[in-house]
């Protein structure tokens, strides 16, 4: 089983010491563009993810997903003898990532300081809830309660009804693109002889604060609090879903001011398109409920393919709002490589996404779904330097576990 070779991380070696979500996902998105990423998880029931949401035999189909091209090496890191083997991964490693609570590397002895002496120019990515330092660092920190307290649910939902969550965990996802994000900048630093490791600190809470625009100087200046605002974009007209004849819901994003135009024009309200009031954003958001209404009336006359239709014609950004259902039907995705065929370990083939972003001269790719618990146990050890003997010692012990080829458990 070789790894990619094309990719643009080709020769980078990852360590994963991360469960669930962020790390995992951070790790994935430099194993699909050819890192080599090496994932430890303990002996037994592994990462906890390959039981989350629905199972293929027994093994969760986001697990699949999450840990394409990485291996396993199941390890306790709570024995000095599993320790050990993490101190001899990172020698040769340039990333490292992990998501526990903070403190909890520095009682096994894996902590920054000691990590430094041993691989000067390591990236050590740690991923918390609320940070390596301040009075919240050793608070369990999980991606619902970062997107609590960076912002996010208290601007989403209807007006009326309590906070609401979207359906994903977006909070952990915002803190592996920022985490990959500051794992690169640091490489680049390294690369191009401008510096040496270093740790890249990234907090659930202010992945997704960073993404509030600007909450804090209106509320600094204006002592605006932005609240919920159900499907518009507050401040931003008009923007927002409305009702089809047939009572699905379309996007209509016709807050450009020429954009406006061409919306009113289509929809037969050359008056509003040529009324001074509404000629820039800041007049047509004092007058949204006015448009908005305008616009829903229009609509819930219409289908949604007609309403698609006109808006196209007219040049008005538009678009239905896709269930996954549409989403693995639609030409768009197809011609872009967005649903990829895979296959699982029993044979079964099963839609995966894509890879994102696009490289053109070094794009990413799949080149197997997550592995067993400990698939990789003996060959990494085995590159490390351990010899067979070694190894045995070390699975008689309870230091490290290796997938049984016949069964796929972890022995």
């Amino acid at each position: 089983m070789e790894h990619p070779a094309a990719g643009p991380l080709a020769g980078i070696r990852v360590i994963e010491l991360g469960n669930l979500i962020a790390a995992p996902f951070a790790a994935r998105l430099m194993a699909e563009f050819g890192a080599e990423v090496i994932k430890v998880e303990a002996p037994g029931e592994g990462d906890p993810l390959r039981k989350w949401r629905k199972l293929h035999e027994g093994t969760s189909l986001w697990w699949y997903l999450q840990s394409r091209n990485k291996k396993s090496v199941a390890v306790n890191m709570r024995l000095p003898e599993g320790q050990e083997v993490v101190r001899r991964l990172v020698r040769d490693a340039d990333v490292l990532i992990e998501n526990f609570r903070p403190g909890t590397l520095e009682r096994w002895g894996l902590g920054w300081e000691a990590l430094k002496a041993i691989n000067p120019n390591l990236v050590m990515v740690r991923i918390s809830g609320f940070g390596q330092d301040g009075p919240y660092r050793e608070r369990p920190g999980f991606g619902a309660v970062g997107e609590a307290m960076g912002g996010m649910r208290f601007t989403t939902g209807e007006p009326d009804r309590p906070p609401a969550r979207t359906g994903i965990s977006i909070g952990d996802s915002l803190a592996a693109l920022h985490a990959v994000m500051g794992a690169l900048m640091a490489l680049l630093a390294i690369k191009s002889g401008r510096g040496a490791g270093q740790v890249v600190d990234v907090s659930l809470y202010e992945s997704v604060f960073n993404m509030m625009e600007s909450l804090v100087p209106e509320y600094d200046l204006f002592d605006f609090v932005r609240a919920r605002s159900g499907g518009s974009l507050p401040g931003i007209a008009p923007s927002n879903s409305y009702p089809t004849a047939e009572g699905s819901y379309v996007i209509v994003a016709g807050n450009g001011d020429g954009i406006f135009k061409r919306l009113m024009t289509a929809i037969g309200r050359e008056d509003l398109a040529n009324d001074p009031r509404l000629a820039s954003n800041d007049g047509r958001v004092r007058h949204v409920e006015e448009i908005d209404g305008v616009i829903a009336g229009w609509t819930s006359r219409h289908s949604l393919d007609e309403v698609t239709a006109a808006l196209d014609a007219a040049e008005v950004p538009n678009g239905r709002i896709y269930s996954v259902a549409d989403i693995v039907a639609d030409p768009q995705f197809l011609s872009r490589d967005m649903i990829l065929p895979s296959t699982l370990p029993d044979g079964t083939q099963v839609k995966m996404p894509g890879i994102v972003p696009k490289l053109s001269d070094t794009p990413g790719g799949v080149s197997w779904l997550g592995p067993k618990l400990g698939e990789h146990t003996a060959p990494v050890l085995a590159s490390l330097g351990y010899s067979a003997e070694e190894i045995e010692a070390l699975v008689a012990g309870g230091a490290v576990a290796k997938a049984d080829a016949a069964s796929g458990d972890a022995a």
